[in-house]
């Protein structure tokens, strides 16, 4: 299964473990959404994600150019606040990680139950952003 944050690239944050301050606690605050700040946020908790985030940002733009609409940047705005938002939490990324693998066994009673847990995850994160439920 493809991963449910980054277009189908799995990407995982480096050195998380190392960089927690408390048991639970976000890595980082939650960044505006903005462009800047969340590439600055990415840099910070998951830097492998830095290349996934230029190549999208990169065709949200020229869609909307293309299409004289700005929904294509909206929406890359908003699907790496949540990604952020996830990934500042060792917890919740781990969380997701471990129900993105579920999805894959293969078998359908865990995938359901997978993606169930994945909604449930991804819904907290846009509700705690400020954004409707997916």
């Amino acid at each position: 299964m493809p991963d449910t944050l980054t277009n189908g690239t799995r990407i995982t944050p480096m050195g998380v473990a190392m960089t927690t301050s408390a048991a639970g606690q976000p890595l980082i605050p939650q960044p505006p959404a903005t462009v800047a700040a969340l590439r600055q946020a990415i840099s910070q908790i998951a830097p492998a994600a830095l290349p996934a985030f230029t190549r999208e940002l990169d065709q949200a733009a020229d869609q909307s150019r293309q299409g004289s609409d700005l929904a294509p940047l909206q929406r890359f705005i908003a699907q790496w606040a949540v990604y952020v938002h996830i990934q500042r939490r060792p917890d919740a990324a781990a969380d997701l990680r471990r129900w993105e693998d579920a999805a894959e066994s293969g078998d359908a009673t865990q995938a359901r139950k997978a993606a169930s847990e994945i909604g449930r995850i991804l819904d907290e994160a846009h509700a705690a952003i400020g954004l409707s439920a997916r």
